[in-house]
């Protein structure tokens, strides 16, 4: 375990959404955008969330983690806040153990996903798909 008293900072990002997470020595509070964890919704977003705590067994009651998001949708944010706080236990903890069940579990936990949404290109109402020929 690392010294009392010292905070570990992470971020990350998917699509367009950014997060920061801060880990520090504390009674298990999760706190989003300074709303608690419980109180988060949509569900399905809270859940994806709590997955890496849920396999950190009793370290998450050790913890408190702060998370601060920007950017993007509800659904790439709890996917970023997710590998943030990730990353930010297992440095914290400093455990080979915890890495690789979180690996082992979903190697998206700690490595990040690097694709963006393709940018509308002119002659077509997206970024691939163009206007339709009336003849032949």
């Amino acid at each position: 375990m690392s010294s009392k008293g010292k905070p570990v900072h992470m971020s990350a990002r998917r699509k367009t959404s950014s997060v920061r997470v801060t880990v520090m020595d504390g009674k298990g509070r999760v706190r989003i955008n300074n709303t608690p964890l419980e109180l988060f919704e949509p569900g399905t977003a809270r859940d994806k969330m709590l997955e890496p705590l849920i396999l950190s067994g009793d370290l998450r009651n050790k913890v408190d983690v702060s998370v601060e998001t920007s950017g993007g949708g509800v659904m790439g944010q709890a996917a970023a806040a997710r590998m943030a706080i990730a990353s930010a236990l297992v440095s914290y903890s400093k455990s080979k153990s915890l890495r690789s069940a979180f690996m082992s579990y979903d190697r998206s936990m700690l490595a990040g996903d690097p694709r963006q949404k393709e940018p509308k290109k002119f002659g077509g109402p997206g970024a691939r798909r163009r206007k339709q020929k009336s003849y032949r």
